[in-house]
């Protein structure tokens, strides 16, 4: 092999190892946490109008307790 060959394998290894770092360290972020658990969060609140209040209570326990959980917040 020559010089040119193994020059090209170690910039895609190293431009790869760069790309999944600050893919993650983004994915990871914050801002990007509390997105993602707000898009759960609002998907729990599709509720037909005909619910009952009992009913309603209970799906709001749920969708907070799961909001919670999604942002890693211990629970009691």
């Amino acid at each position: 092999m020559n010089i040119f060959k193994i020059a090209k394998i170690v910039v895609f290894l190293f431009s790869l190892s760069y790309l999944s770092v600050f893919f993650f360290r983004n994915y990871n972020s914050p801002e990007n946490i509390e997105k993602r658990c707000l898009l759960k969060f609002e998907k729990d609140f599709k509720i037909p109008l005909e619910t009952s209040r009992e009913e309603w209570v209970l799906i709001l326990d749920f969708a907070d307790k799961n909001y919670l959980k999604c942002m890693g917040i211990p629970q009691n």
